[in-house]
């Protein structure tokens, strides 16, 4: 008789705790084998191994899983590789028990993704091909270099304010940077200013670089179809279509448009109870990483007006079918009604903006399922 035994995983750098679990109907749920192993993925299959010896007239079965988290994907495909099925467990979808005084410990925690693997309360997080993962990551590494661009910008901004020197055009222009650089300062602060903005040059050349090689990947067989879709879209550019695509992978399975909004972290949250029913502000599930970009994408519609098409939308858009570009600009004109309208409502900027966001997203979704020949209603 085959046993299909659960294995709770608590994962962290420096340990792994490990419970099993065999759910018998009928009876209350006992765990057994429990145990706390060092950070080695050689230990779980140890940890197996003496499992499968303890139940030898019955062959086992095991189903393991840990939650989202510091390990990424190393240890699923770890141990995929060696033939055992695994669970990486989206933290926010996990069943809990309620009530009660939370206690929080390693050994709770294993026994609770024992028990979501064992009765089905969990989402799987998607894992991404090898390919798209280093894409993915080459991208991330890219936007935390334009982080600390902005974090150098903030710091001369600081040091100038506490020098008296406050800019009151528009800032980091090149007339803003013949304004920093003619500041009257005493020789060590014109040395720390000095260090500052060749820092910023030095990460700007980088991203300069950086973004040449987005573009180079964005143009591999891999991609070059799916990203010169999404790039007829205004405010999507070839970068920002790869970081997408490399980031969600299978658009297939999200049944509905609306479905892939919710999985941005772009749909409002809710807080209701009996007849009261409140809205409150977007989730922010799931990666920012889209959400971001998403959100950047509809501030560049927010800016036009509808019919606008700027050059490098035009450009983007050339050698793609019609039905697509079609299908990108009514989807764009829409949203830019959408926020007008928005507007005249009543509504503030960041929440029209985040409302187009969140419809850019289902448009998305709709063009890489192939649904462009849905009719796209007036707002």
């Amino acid at each position: 008789m085959e046993r299909i035994i659960y294995i709770g995983m608590d994962v962290h750098s420096t340990s792994y705790s490990l419970c099993a679990l065999e759910p018998i109907f009928g009876q209350e749920n006992k765990f057994f084998f429990e145990t706390k192993v060092a950070a080695e993925p050689s230990d779980i299959i140890k940890y197996l191994d003496n499992i499968e010896k303890c139940f030898a007239d019955n062959e086992c079965t095991f189903v393991t899983g840990y939650e989202a988290g510091c390990l990424g994907f190393s240890l699923y495909n770890y141990l995929k590789a060696r033939g055992i099925d695994c669970k990486i467990l989206a933290p926010t979808k996990m069943s809990e028990e309620k009530g009660g005084k939370k206690v929080k410990t390693d050994k709770r925690d294993a026994r609770t993704i024992a028990q979501n693997l064992a009765y089905g309360t969990y989402s799987a997080v998607f894992v991404p091909g090898e390919e798209d993962l280093a894409v993915r990551d080459y991208i991330r590494m890219s936007n935390d270099h334009k982080a600390a661009v902005k974090r150098i910008k903030q710091q001369i901004n600081s040091l100038c304010m506490r020098h008296g020197y406050i800019y009151q055009r528009t800032k980091w222009t090149a007339e803003h940077l013949k304004y920093i650089k003619g500041m009257t300062l005493s020789p060590l602060y014109r040395e720390i200013l000095q260090e500052y903005l060749a820092t910023m040059e030095q990460l700007n050349n980088k991203i300069k670089a950086f973004d040449v090689r987005i573009e180079e990947l964005s143009k591999t067989k891999r991609y070059k179809d799916n990203v010169g879709k999404l790039a007829c879209f205004t405010g999507i550019t070839r970068s920002r279509a790869l970081a997408i695509i490399t980031e969600i992978g299978d658009f297939r399975r999200f049944l509905k448009p609306l479905n892939f909004a919710a999985y941005l972290g772009l749909v409002p949250g809710e807080k209701s109870s009996g007849k009261k029913q409140k809205r409150i502000a977007i989730t922010k599930a799931g990666t920012g990483h889209i959400r971001k970009v998403l959100i950047e994408a509809a501030q560049s519609i927010c800016r036009g007006l509808p019919g606008y098409k700027s050059r490098a939308l035009l450009a983007r858009q050339q050698g793609n079918d019609n039905t697509v570009i079609n299908y990108a600009d009514k989807a764009s004109a829409r949203l830019r009604r959408r926020y007008y309208k928005l507007g005249r409502c009543g509504k503030k900027h960041n929440v029209a903006v985040t409302a187009v966001a969140r419809e850019l997203s289902c448009f998305i979704c709709g063009m890489m399922n192939g649904l462009t020949e849905v009719q796209i209603k007036k707002a």
